[in-house]
């Protein structure tokens, strides 16, 4: 036990900070084995991608988005898009999209039919008032060139409407901290959080950085946080404040503006010069001074100098790819929008039906995920805010509303796409609707409409109750086999059904069984 006694007499004359400091030194060791031996290519540093990689760095995302790096990158956003066509072409068109002429309010409160359209006539008032299509849209270009966008729910005493909530717009530029206190964890550029990560309160400047007033005041007004939408697109977790949707396509964007004006100028160059005098004759003959101009009449015979000759600059640009490399680019920059090259590009001259359909089937989804986006974030708020007003005001709702916001069943109902082939779509709804694939509802929904509202203007416009226009859709719809069938109860083959369905398509579409 001797040898145990020493072993432990000196253990004891070591340090605890020495024993641990070992500790850490084996641990690391052994990482350091273990990542020897996971070859990634990708985790290699060559001579050869040393400089691609030089600028990678591990920055958590609100140090990544810090207040210098968005303003940059913001302010050569805005550069480009005002400068270049496609830049701004591609935005309004996202916009033009995603918003269209505006989303429709659809109120579902069960056994209250009567307050369902009253709510919905006067929101959709409301929101005709304050012009809430436009302001959407001028939010979606923004989320995408500035990479976030604010609204401020405020108070307009001039709207024409009962409820006068208003929303506001504000630049990003306007919601910032001037003194910030970095040690702070809660809060970032603009916004403080609760314990829980909720935004609670903004810092909103009361005039934009930018503007040419004689004294600017930076001291920000604090909007508590239940009065103002923040919209942006959040790549990574932890992310507090957006980038612009642009920010891979800034580049490219810069180089296709230059490609395009060193052609021109290159063009232009050998366009300018009329010709040139070529000497042919070595002799020594006396010869003119070296780029002297010479005015040269038009419609005009020209004889040259003995041993001049007179030829004109070959044009060399553009070059056959100049709108290959042009469509290559746009395409790219396109990308990052999740949009097609026909519809960054406005053509589509080398598509045919199935490609631009196939295209347009990757575009209509970003938008369809663009615009739930919009509803949770922007639209809800705003409805919900107008709801709380709308239920102080006496006599504007015919009756009193007992169930909580996040009870109330509502939806939006948007433009739809605009169909390639309006025939084969409306066949495959008439197949689903006569196998009980979807319903009317789904389908009016579709296509941005009320369902109960266009049956009845329908059955009004053909001089019938509603019950006798149902009952005349329902008879069009399936057939009397059909029925017959169902009411005897029998069971239907997969071979019978189809037939079935097939006539009754045939009925509706006015063919032949």
């Amino acid at each position: 036990m001797a040898w145990f006694s020493s072993l432990f007499s000196f253990a004891s004359r070591r340090s605890v900070s020495e024993m641990k400091q070992e500790v850490v030194e084996r641990q690391f060791e052994r990482t350091r084995s273990s990542m020897a031996r996971a070859r990634y290519d990708a985790a290699q540093t060559t001579s050869e991608n040393r400089e691609h990689w030089r600028f990678a760095d591990g920055l958590s995302a609100r140090s990544a988005n810090s207040p210098q790096v968005r303003q940059v990158v913001r302010n050569r956003a805005r550069y480009e898009t005002c400068n270049n066509s496609y830049a701004a072409g591609m935005l309004l068109t996202l916009a033009n999209d995603m918003v269209g002429t505006g989303p429709r309010l659809g109120l579902n409160i069960a056994g209250k039919p009567q307050l369902n359209k009253a709510i919905e006539r006067e929101f959709k008032a409301w929101a005709k008032e304050i012009k809430l299509p436009h302001k959407l849209r001028t939010m979606r270009i923004a989320r995408a060139k500035d990479g976030e966008a604010f609204a401020l729910l405020t108070t307009n005493r001039k709207l024409r409407t009962p409820v006068k909530l208003d929303v506001k717009l504000i630049e990003a530029d306007q919601v910032t901290t001037p003194y910030l206190d970095i040690t702070n964890p809660l809060a970032t550029d603009g916004i403080r959080y609760d314990s829980f990560g909720n935004p609670s309160e903004y810092d909103i400047l009361p005039n934009h950085p930018g503007d040419n007033i004689a004294l600017p005041n930076w001291e920000p007004q604090k909007h508590d946080a239940a009065n103002v939408i923040h919209w942006f697109r959040e790549d990574r977790p932890g992310q507090l404040r957006g980038i612009s949707e642009l920010l891979p396509a800034l580049p490219l964007f810069a180089q296709l503006r230059r490609y395009t004006l060193a052609v021109i100028s290159a063009a232009e160059s050998a366009a300018n010069v009329s010709g040139v005098l070529e000497s042919s004759d070595a002799s020594g003959a006396e010869e003119p001074d070296p780029f002297v101009e010479i005015d040269i009449p038009r419609r005009s015979l020209l004889t040259t100098p003995a041993g001049m000759k007179l030829s004109q600059l070959k044009a060399e640009q553009p070059v056959t790819q100049y709108g290959d490399f042009k469509n290559q680019i746009i395409n790219e920059i396109a990308r990052c929008l999740n949009m097609p090259f026909n519809v960054a590009a406005g053509n589509s001259a080398g598509y045919n039906y199935s490609s631009g359909r196939l295209d347009h089937q990757i575009y209509f989804r970003s938008i369809g995920i663009d615009q739930a986006d919009c509803e949770a974030t922007v639209l809800d708020r705003i409805f919900f805010a107008w709801l709380a007003e709308a239920r102080l005001i006496e006599g504007l709702l015919p009756e009193i509303i007992e169930e909580p916001d996040h009870l109330i069943e509502h939806s939006w109902a948007w433009d739809p796409a605009e169909d390639l082939d309006p025939v084969k779509t409306a066949q495959a709804r008439l197949l689903k609707l006569t196998s009980g694939l979807t319903t009317f509802q789904r389908e009016f929904a579709a296509d941005g409409f009320d369902w109960e509202a266009e049956m009845n203007d329908q059955a009004k416009a053909l001089g019938v109750s509603i019950e006798q226009y149902q009952a005349m859709v329902r008879q069009k719809l399936f057939a009397s086999t059909v029925m017959v069938a169902s009411s005897q109860d029998q069971p239907l083959s997969a071979r019978k059904m189809r037939r079935m369905v097939k006539r009754a398509v045939a009925a509706v579409l006015g063919g032949k069984a």
